[in-house]
């Protein structure tokens, strides 16, 4: 039997296990590449449940690696849609100050856009009602790069990409044990299969922090996950947006907002309203793991989130609850926008790394171990920014592979 089945393992077959396969198989051809998926198909879970759009990189500090690979990522995964003829468009979007508190923000960020080299124009109420007539604020800064596609395609076409260079996708594939030894790792999944590879990639998303403690590293952090709960305007009343549509951000919280996004559906998202999700995968109230929410209880980290945020947290649980509190929120950059006008729409949940101290990890972690690479934060933009981020992954795990790694 041969001692290796392949050299890299990569575990999860969301956009950015799916990019850093393709990124591997472009920088080293003849690199034998498996991805296993828990799932039936690809890009079940953050990937396929977000509102589609490519972020500029106005919000992330310079020097961040949010602020780096969004703004690399966004021209090329506008670049990549147009070579794979994926659905996109550059739309550009609005960030609306609806209070005066709200200003000092606004100004931060059109330094910041400056300060990033974004084509950012500042709007007074007059000119916001040339982009958006319904919406109503007090200034507004218009950012040009910003844009939509559908990330699921995208996500699928690095899957056949990778897979027309030789890598194996493997669905169906829970992993339910990691062994190593040094130059080694063995990997068996739920149906008894065992697979060998020189290095392992973990990619897993909302369970990337358990498959690091599986694979025996401690990734000092915990995944709190946040359901993001979405709302479509009715179709007769979609024409009250015509582009993206965003609030100014709180900086305390890592959240963008509810905000309003017509997608390339051209259906119009209004969300997300941030929750704690009661499981990993709790898209609604219903879905319940007791085991799960008992490891996001007994986590300290979780219970110092709650008393610094308890506020904020209290009016997105209220927004969750009420539609009318919600349409409430909405009516602030929407004054137009009525309880009626709003149908509940397929929700997501948000891989939030939190340290024990409760801080929100607010740039991308990628985290180094013998023989491994563990990505342990990786939410919006991880999309937008996902060739950047794959080719940084699969630079790590190249260097442990070494010269002889095909």
């Amino acid at each position: 039997m041969a001692a290796y089945d392949c050299d890299v393992l990569v575990i999860g077959a969301g956009i950015v296990g799916l990019s850093t396969a393709h990124a591997i198989t472009r920088a080293a051809p003849g690199t034998r590449v498996v991805v296993l998926e828990k799932e039936s198909g690809p890009a079940r879970h953050q990937t396929g449940r977000n509102s589609g759009v490519i972020h500029s990189g106005i919000y992330y500090p310079p020097g961040s690696l949010k602020a780096r690979f969004a703004l690399q990522g966004s021209a090329e995964m506008v670049k990549f849609c147009t070579e794979h003829d994926i659905p996109h468009e550059v739309t550009g979007k609005l960030i609306v100050a609806t209070d005066r508190s709200e200003l000092p923000r606004l100004h931060g960020l059109i330094q910041r856009g400056r300060e990033h080299g974004l084509p950012v124009r500042e709007l007074g109420p007059a000119q916001i009602a040339e982009y958006e007539p319904e919406v109503r604020g007090l200034a507004a800064i218009h950012v040009g790069t910003t844009g939509i596609c559908d990330f699921t395609a995208v996500a699928r076409q690095y899957a056949r990409l990778a897979q027309d260079a030789g890598a194996r996708i493997v669905h169906d594939a829970e992993v339910t044990t990691i062994g190593r030894r040094p130059g080694r790792v063995a990997v068996r999944t739920a149906d008894g299969t065992v697979h060998r590879a020189r290095a392992l990639v973990n990619c897993a998303g909302l369970h990337c922090d358990r498959i690091a403690r599986l694979a025996g590293d401690a990734p000092g952090m915990r995944i709190v996950p946040f359901r993001g709960e979405y709302f479509t305007l009715t179709p007769e009343r979609a024409s009250l947006v015509r582009g993206l549509v965003y609030p100014v951000p709180d900086p305390a919280f890592p959240f963008l907002g509810v905000h309003l996004t017509r997608g390339i559906d051209g259906a119009v998202h209004i969300g997300p309203n941030a929750v704690p999700a009661l499981a990993r995968e709790g898209y609604d109230w219903r879905t319940v793991h007791p085991a799960e929410l008992a490891g996001t209880l007994a986590y300290p980290g979780s219970w110092r989130i709650a008393r610094r945020h308890w506020r904020y947290g209290a009016g997105e649980l209220h927004r969750s609850l009420s539609r009318r509190a919600f349409a409430d929120a909405v009516r602030r950059l929407l004054p137009a926008a009525r309880e009626e006008d709003l149908v509940p729409a397929p929700a997501g949940v948000r891989a939030q790394a939190v340290l024990p101290d409760g801080t929100l990890v607010d740039d991308f972690l990628i985290a180094d171990s013998p023989g491994m690479i563990h990505v342990l934060n990786a939410p919006s933009p991880a999309a937008t920014a996902s060739l950047p981020i794959g080719r940084e992954v699969a630079r790590r795990v190249l260097g442990i592979l070494g010269p002889g790694r095909a």
